[in-house]
């Protein structure tokens, strides 16, 4: 029993480490500086853009859209319409390989990572929770928050009440990727993250999908909120 424990995580560690040595394919530019701050709106500049592994495949030609700070704006279309990257593109998950996305008049790359997304928040259709508890990953947003602010992140994300009627109210193990709570819930707590974070760039990827109307609702009150304090 001991040994095959041992050979799966000797296959899993392999694994772990295969990931860590590759070469990451988004890094920053020598010279990169600082994002100080957003201050007028966000473009994308002839922006084109294919998929590393697939050139013949997925591709975004000629996209060209000013969001100004302030305003909310709705992108609307089929599955695979590219909406998804243009989101991972704006925090540059992926770089584009054509045209450009700029920020205050100045090119993302010309920002180190770190800066650029921490200047932006992310509510994704497929949350990420880890197996920890619901206050850790509410502060995953921000982890010099205090307690209170946790809580009042949470109670604005409409996910106070439910969270209090847990086993260990915000001290409790969710599993993992939240396998404890429900979608509407995992929705709730990343949407408390955001709020916890609080930065100025917010970007949503259907994060309303798959959910029941009730759900839904509580979602979208709470995006609201999201949203108001951006404004």
């Amino acid at each position: 029993r001991y040994s095959n424990i041992f050979q799966q995580a000797l296959g899993a560690s392999q694994k772990v480490f295969e990931y860590l040595d590759m070469p990451q394919m988004v890094q920053d530019r020598p010279g990169a500086v600082k994002l100080e701050r957003f201050a007028e709106s966000v473009r994308f500049e002839d922006v084109r853009f294919h998929y590393p592994n697939s050139p013949d495949g997925f591709c975004l030609k000629g996209v060209d859209l000013e969001v100004k700070t302030g305003e909310v704006v709705a992108l609307v279309g089929p599955s695979g319409a590219g909406k998804s990257t243009i989101a991972a593109l704006l925090a540059r998950l992926y770089d584009v390989t054509g045209g450009r996305i700029a920020i205050d008049g100045r090119d993302i790359r010309d920002y180190t990572l770190d800066s650029l997304r921490g200047k932006i928040a992310i509510v994704a259709q497929d949350t990420f929770l880890f197996d920890e508890t619901v206050s850790a990953n509410i502060r995953y947003g921000r982890w010099d928050a205090s307690e209170e602010e946790v809580r009042e992140a949470a109670r604005n994300a409409m996910a106070h009440d439910f969270i209090s009627e847990l086993p260990k109210g915000y001290d409790t193990m969710i599993g993992e990727r939240g396998t404890k709570l429900s979608g509407g819930q995992r929705q709730r707590i990343a949407i408390a993250r955001a709020l916890l974070k609080n930065a100025p760039i917010l970007v949503l990827d259907e994060a309303t999908s798959h959910l029941d109307t009730q759900s839904e609702l509580l979602v979208q009150r709470a995006l609201s909120n999201l949203i108001d304090r951006k404004s």
